[in-house]
């Protein structure tokens, strides 16, 4: 990979010469798209960033929310998406790494991880099983090897994914205000390199991630040690505690290229390193390789000379390698050198901010006629049609997934996977809630309604727990950014997400974008990922077990809105149709009715009605509690739908609430005064799941059979398949 000539030119200008070829090597990997931000980041400015809670928001490696009582939390996103469909074991171990680190870099431990993933169709392709198999081993592995929790997730399987994979890795940390890094350095400070030797593991890496995947270049893909990234943990957290990082950044796309240049940008100062100190795996690596190499679990540390022989014994202590590598100068320039030789000298701010691209964006043409679709018609048999939705990849228990992860190492998992949202205990008696969500399919059908759903969809999650959001972070992946349909799908998600964002006062404090997910079958639909952060003062809403009686309320509206819907996809195979929007104040409303609620009633369960609509909510409640619904229909705050349409829209806005009789009255006042659609939609009783309306049932699935399909299916195609 090399600069375009435009960008060639550019460089030159600015410093005045021709770069020698180790210049351009460390330029061409700070610029490219993986690193730079250079398509996207003209768009990304109108997020909005700041709030009452945020401390430091997105440009640093995690974004830092204040959660009282002198405490912080931080949260960062990362994908491995090129690397993993090469090698997705140690592709997606190496991404759950990469995204601990940024955790640590502010300076707090980190206590929770969650996984976003996303493969082919795994029913009929044996190389997305492969795919899918091998990344969740990885990240099994690694989150466990460190004792963090691996607390939840999403995965979606679709053909645009096909020879290829997503694998995003949000990482929470949890620490003291006063222990923040502060990120300031003098001159004469030390430079120090800790963790992980350097090898030509990674090699090129960003450059790698910054094209569409047409070759398996596996001498891009890292090597995961996860036994060094724990010792690396405790050094650099011990180090803190003795106040020995004055600075500090971790290594990953672009390896010393970008942390070097990126750290003395920031900090406004100059670095002058000798590559000779490096600490390395192997023999006669060249400067260039020593300054690409992404090799895994090394952090960069400024620290002075009084701190420097603490720092050492620190190191020693754990037995993790460091090298003195360079000192910190006041020329704000990035000099390189080879024992006594100079072999690169270029000014910091330049290598650390590459020139900004205005893609053009047009309109896609798929687009103008996507909504315009002979609707299916309604199969004649809706309990068949249920019975094979729960067995769909999409929507079928990721039971096979997350108990192969560690969910409660740490002890402040509360509520465990599986759930709508995970629930983290904190040392101030508060708890956290955190969810990710996506939706390729809303999304292809209409980016703006797709990514604003997604994010309504995590802040329900959230709200199901029985806290409030406070904050977000959003994964941005795309197709190639120079073709102008692609790169119109990308602005239109990030006008999204600043609308909802503004709306609903959740300031963006962190976020990744990844574009040229592309493979030789074509570009990925657009697939933002949104994280949402809540806040539970007092306790959280940990579901209780349904009983005989129990009532379900639902509240919010279902309407004609199956474009994108895993009913049109996977029972009908149609692509198209009005797809579920957002009605900001409508959901504001109603997910401020659903949190009172919860903290001031007894509310049994909070569950989320999405995936699948109505009839999979229902039937979940159902299957996880061994126990059976009526529901009817014709009760249903809905437009006029037909059965399938009740059964399977994927309308927003909607929550399904279990009480006990007793508290009906008290709950359906409550709704009421908060003028939101709700209704007593049905009972839970004997062992059917029952759609009826009136007295004629139109669904009618035993709950064993329905548990049957929706526990085991995951699982039975794995071990088979």
């Amino acid at each position: 990979m090399s600069l375009t000539p435009q960008e060639s030119e550019y460089l030159e200008n600015k410093i005045g010469r021709k770069p020698n070829p180790l210049e351009l090597q460390i330029v061409a990997a700070e610029w490219s798209e993986h690193c730079s931000y250079k398509s996207s980041k003209k768009h990304l400015r109108i997020l909005p960033k700041e709030g009452k809670r945020v401390i430091s928001g997105p440009g640093y490696d995690s974004g830092v929310l204040d959660v009282g009582d002198g405490y912080v939390v931080t949260v960062h996103i990362e994908s491995h998406n090129h690397p993993s469909a090469v090698e997705p074991y140690g592709g997606a171990a190496t991404g759950v790494g990469g995204v601990i680190r940024d955790i640590l870099s502010a300076g707090t431990r980190p206590i929770a991880i969650l996984d976003g993933l996303r493969f082919g169709n795994i029913e009929k392709d044996n190389h997305a099983m492969w795919l899918f198999k091998n990344a969740v081993r990885g990240i099994a592995d690694y989150g466990n090897c460190l004792g963090i929790p691996t607390i939840g997730g999403e995965i979606e399987f679709d053909k645009c994914f096909t020879n290829y994979a997503l694998v995003d890795v949000a990482s929470i940390g949890f620490g003291k205000k006063e222990n923040l890094i502060k990120n300031k350095a003098e001159k004469g400070d030390y430079v120090v390199l800790i963790g992980g030797s350097t090898g030509r593991d990674g090699i090129g890496g960003s450059q790698f991630a910054s094209d569409k995947l047409e070759a398996e270049n596996r001498s891009a893909v890292q090597i995961p040690d996860p036994f060094i990234e724990k010792l690396v943990i405790e050094v650099i957290l011990e180090a803190r505690n003795q106040k020995c990082i004055k600075a500090m950044k971790d290594l990953g796309g672009g390896g010393l290229s970008c942390a070097i240049s990126e750290t003395a940008d920031a900090l406004g100062v100059g670095i002058e390193l000798d590559l000779s100190l490096v600490h390395k795996r192997e023999q006669n690596m060249s400067p260039s390789e020593l300054m690409v190499s992404e090799s895994q679990e090394r952090m960069l540390v400024i620290t002075d000379l009084k701190k420097l022989v603490s720092l050492k014994k620190i190191c020693e202590k754990f037995r993790v390698p460091y090298s003195v590598i360079g000192r910190v100068k006041e020329d704000k320039l990035m000099k390189v050198k080879l024992d006594k030789s100079t072999i690169a000298n270029l000014p910091s701010q330049i290598v650390a901010n590459a020139p900004l691209l205005d893609r053009p964006s047009s309109l896609p043409k798929y687009l103008k006629n996507i909504e315009k679709i002979k609707k299916p018609k309604t199969p004649q048999d809706l309990s068949k049609t249920l019975l094979r939705m729960l067995s769909n990849p999409n929507i079928a228990s990721k039971h096979w997934v997350y108990t192969q992860y560690d969910h409660e190492v740490g002890i402040r998992t509360v509520v465990k996977p599986g759930s709508d949202g995970s629930v983290l205990r904190l040392d101030n008696g508060k708890f956290l809630a955190a969810k990710i969500d996506g939706n390729s399919k809303h999304c292809y059908v209409n980016p703006r309604d797709g990514v604003m759903g997604c994010f309504d969809e995590a802040c329900r999650n959230v709200i199901c727990t029985g806290a409030k959001p406070i904050g977000m972070v959003d994964h941005l992946q795309f197709g190639n950014p120079e073709d102008p349909e692609i790169f119109w799908t990308f602005k239109e998600s990030v006008q999204a997400i600043t609308d909802y964002a503004k709306y609903f006062q959740i300031p963006c404090v962190g976020g990744k974008v990844s574009l040229y997910n592309e493979t030789d079958k074509g570009p990925i639909k657009p697939t933002p990922l949104i994280g949402v952060l809540g806040l539970i003062e007092k306790k959280p809403l940990v579901s209780q077990k349904i009983e005989n009686g129990d009532l379900v309320i639902i509240v919010g509206t279902t309407k004609d809105e199956l474009g994108g819907s895993e009913y049109y996809e996977y029972v009908h195979n149609v692509t198209g149709g009005k797809c579920p929007s957002v009605d900001m104040k409508t959901s504001k409303k109603i997910q401020d009715a659903v949190l009172d609620l919860i903290q001031s009633c007894t509310i049994k369960v909070a569950h989320d009605c999405s995936k699948g609509g109505l009839g999979i909510a229902v039937s979940k409640l159902c299957i996880t509690n061994d126990i059976g619904c009526t529901i009817s229909l014709e009760k249903i705050p809905s437009e006029k739908l037909s059965h399938d349409e009740l059964l399977f829209s994927e309308s927003h806005s909607r929550f399904l609430l279990v009480i006990k009789p007793q508290d009906e009255n008290k709950v359906m006042a409550l709704l009421a005064k908060s003028a939101v659609q709700h209704a007593r939609a049905g009972v839970f009783s004997g062992k059917d799941i029952v759609f009826q309306q009136k007295t004629s049932a139109i669904v009618r699935v035993r709950v064993d059979k329905a548990q049957e399909k929706w526990l085991n299916s995951l699982g039975a195609l794995v071990t088979h398949g």
